[in-house]
């Protein structure tokens, strides 16, 4: 792995870099790092990949998120990214919140994306009050870790999971700084991104936030370009519960879009 800052309008952004081969792009959840990635990364990187990993605004060496800024701003620091290394196309996925800055990259930069990788992910931009309740009490680190814990599971993890692998790695003040510009952001015209290229829908099954529709119900939403997989034993945390059904989908996924 290398790692690559730019110097950018909007600060400084950490890109860690790895692999050769067709580009994939990876998006972390609401408040989390680049971390999440590492279970999947070495299944990615042996299947030929080139992973992409730009660390969020206010995680490592990236600076915070500036006040006022929008998921459009999120998206333009990836395409930053994309373009600093040389990217002719390249696989977005977002997971969790992280699918929203994904498929905004494909709306502003149709040319740099081949498609599009939704994993655990609402579809909208609107969460049920009960379960934003439940996502803000995982990511508040001034809570008690029982206390957390509880909202942990209510939130991210199938029956059976053990929610306690996700109490570290949450930066609060960067999970209330994306959600103000998830607020910030009226325009809309992304949602349909799977109206235009190619999109997967990588659902978990016991997700409480984002429960799994129907292909159809997802093409109605989303576009008919979208796929859809659903991934057991798996709730809206994903990527801890079952790295290898989603690295297998994302790899396979890959080579679909670039045998196209």
């Amino acid at each position: 792995m290398t790692t690559r800052m730019l110097d950018l309008p909007s600060g400084p952004l950490e890109v860690l870099l790895e692999g050769a081969g067709h580009p994939v792009v990876l998006l972390p959840s609401l408040g989390r790092g680049q971390e999440d990635f590492d279970g999947i990364a070495p299944m990615l990187l042996a299947a030929g990949l080139r992973l992409i990993r730009p660390e969020p605004r206010g995680i490592g060496h990236s600076a915070p998120l500036r006040d006022g800024a929008t998921l459009f701003d999120m998206a333009r620091d990836v395409i930053a990214a994309m373009e600093d290394d040389g990217v002719d196309t390249a696989l977005v996925a977002g997971h969790a919140a992280g699918n929203w800055v994904a498929r905004i990259t494909a709306h502003l930069r149709p040319d740099r994306v081949k498609g599009v990788a939704m994993l655990a992910a609402v579809t909208g931009t609107t969460v049920a009050p009960d379960i934003s309740a439940a996502i803000a009490g995982s990511f508040d680190t001034s809570l008690p870790d029982d206390v957390r814990l509880e909202h942990l599971r209510r939130g991210y993890f199938a029956p059976g999971s053990d929610a306690r692998v996700w109490l570290p790695g949450w930066h609060t003040e960067v999970a209330r700084a994306q959600r103000r510009a998830r607020e910030a952001t009226k325009d809309t015209s992304w949602l349909r991104v799977a109206d235009h290229k190619p999109l997967l829908y990588l659902a978990a099954a016991d997700d409480a936030i984002a429960a799994p529709p129907s292909e159809a119900e997802l093409q109605a939403t989303l576009g008919p370009m979208a796929k859809l997989v659903v991934v057991e034993r798996a709730g809206h945390a994903l990527l801890p519960e079952q790295p290898e059904a989603v690295a297998q989908a994302l790899i396979a996924y890959a080579r679909d879009l670039w045998r196209a």
